[in-house]
Parts: structure tokens; C-alpha cells; sequence
């Protein structure tokens, strides 16, 4: 990859996933990293900067000089910033270098963002990460897209990653992930309602149990438990995963307001975990 030091990567966006992947890369010896958050410099963003100081991450003044000379740069930033992130990275990427996307944004976000960061030369991978990423960590499930998706997951495998190539078309490895969005996100909903409204009517007992009936290989106690937690914890960051997925839905003339519905009841589930604070 000429112009670009194969031992160095950027990342665009320090939070959960960019602090995850770094860790795992940093075990590869050689590799240095460089990073960038909007919250660096502010009170908001001092957990970011400790985290990025105890890992060995160096911490960069913009996301232009995170990622000058990195053979590969990570945009990990949130969903609706996805878009405006590629296109203002393409104003300074070079040749050589690859853009690596691996936010949760719709096809149709990933098409325009990949068109703007090859115009200026460089390379773009769609990344669509399939799990949460603290537990597997750098192993986590990532479908790749694009013409370069071959060389560049072999590449990154290289470094300890799990990226698996699904097309050379940009928008696909995206597409797979929302459209089983729209199932683990809708479920986690329909389970969080569910068990508010056995509570409200002390029938959650009987309820569940009808369910395990229904689906005996199935704890609905600890199912409802978990995605209650999940939905707490990650409903800020899922509920915006499925308004892309309704982008996704309306690009394809197919009614988004599921879609919508579930984005709508996981913001409330983390809303709720805020007013208990």
C-alpha cells in the first residue's frame, strides 16, 4: 500500500468499539494507533482521553492528523455521523490508504459514503460488525464489503481481526446486518414491553411460563432479563441502527414503520435507565 505505513491505523470515533479493536490490535507488535474523538479536549471526553492514555493510543488534535500516513483508518463514530465523517476524511485521505466503515448505517449511507472517500483515491471497506464487540473483542463477527474487501479482510485478519468478505458490491454486508437487525433489535423490544406490562399486572409467573410452554428451549425469565440490560445499556446506539434500517426499508419502497416502532421503544428503554440514575 504505497504511501501508507502498514504498522499504523487511525481511528475516527474513540468510543466503546474504537477502544475494543485498539486494545486487540496493539497485541500485534509494531502497530501504533492513533486516535480522535469529538469529545477529546472537553470534561465529557476525559474518560476517552484515560482510556486511550492507558492503552498506548496516542491521542490526535483532529481526525486529519489521526490519520495522516495510516495504511488503515477506522471510522468509528455514531450512525448519523457516518456519512459526513467519510466525506470530510476524503478531503485529506491519499492513495494507499484504506477508509474501514464499521458503522451501523443503512446500504444506501454506506453507497454515498464509499463514493466519496474513492474519490479522493483512497480505498473504502464496508464493515458490518454482526455483535456486540466487548466480549469477542477483536474476534468480533464483521462482514466486509467492496471491491477491495478481499485483500483488505485478509489483511486486517492478519492483525487478529474476523472479517469475512460477502460481496464486492458496497452495501450488502450492510443490508444483512439491519435486516437481522430488525430482528435482535424488535425482539429486545417486544421483550422489554412485554415484561413492564407483566409487572404492571403482577403477571409475569404465569406469563412466562405459558411462553415456556410455547417455546420450551427458551428462559423467558433470563431472555427478558438480558434484553432489559441490553436495551438499557445500548438503546442510544440501537435506536439509531434502526432508523438506518428504516432508511434501509424506504430505499427499497418497503414500509419503515416498524422499523421506526423499534427505534422508538429502545430509545425509551435507555431513557428509562437514565431517570432511574
Amino acid at each position: 500500500m504505497a504511501g501508507a505505513n502498514t504498522a499504523a491505523i487511525a481511528f475516527i470515533g474513540f468510543g466503546e468499539v474504537g477502544q475494543t479493536f485498539s486494545r486487540g490490535l496493539l497485541a500485534n507488535e509494531g502497530v501504533a494507533i492513533r486516535a480522535y474523538d469529538l469529545l477529546f479536549g472537553s470534561e465529557a471526553g476525559s474518560r476517552l482521553e484515560t482510556a486511550a492514555a492507558e492503552l498506548g493510543v496516542t491521542r490526535a488534535a483532529s481526525a486529519q492528523e489521526a490519520c495522516a500516513g495510516a495504511a488503515f483508518v477506522f471510522s468509528a463514530v455514531t450512525a448519523d455521523r457516518a456519512e459526513a465523517v467519510a466525506a470530510e476524511a476524503a478531503c485529506w485521505l491519499n492513495p494507499g490508504q484504506i477508509f474501514v466503515d464499521v458503522n451501523s448505517a443503512a446500504p444506501s449511507t454506506k453507497q454515498r459514503a464509499a463514493a466519496a472517500v474513492t474519490a479522493s483515491g483512497a480505498d473504502y471497506l464496508e464493515a458490518a460488525v454482526m455483535a456486540p464487540v466487548l466480549k469477542p473483542g477483536l474476534k468480533v463477527a464483521i462482514l466486509s464489503g467492496g471491491p477491495k474487501a478481499q485483500a483488505a479482510s485478509e489483511a486486517l485478519n492478519g492483525l487478529g481481526m474476523n472479517l469475512t468478505p460477502v460481496s464486492d458490491i458496497y452495501g450488502r454486508a450492510s443490508a444483512m446486518k439491519l435486516c437481522r437487525s430488525i430482528v435482535i433489535k424488535g425482539l429486545e423490544a417486544l421483550m422489554v414491553d412485554c415484561a413492564a406490562a407483566c409487572e404492571a399486572w403482577d403477571v409475569k409467573d404465569p406469563v412466562f411460563a405459558s411462553l415456556n410452554a410455547t417455546f420450551p428451549s427458551i428462559d423467558f425469565h433470563a431472555l427478558a432479563a438480558d434484553m432489559r440490560e441490553r436495551v438499557a445499556t445500548h438503546g442510544v446506539r440501537r435506536s439509531a441502527e434502526m432508523r438506518e434500517a428504516a432508511e434501509m426499508l424506504g430505499v427499497a419502497n418497503l414500509h419503515p414503520g416498524l422499523a421506526k416502532a423499534i427505534a422508538e421503544a429502545q430509545l425509551r428503554g435507555a431513557r428509562r435507565k437514565e431517570q432511574a440514575r
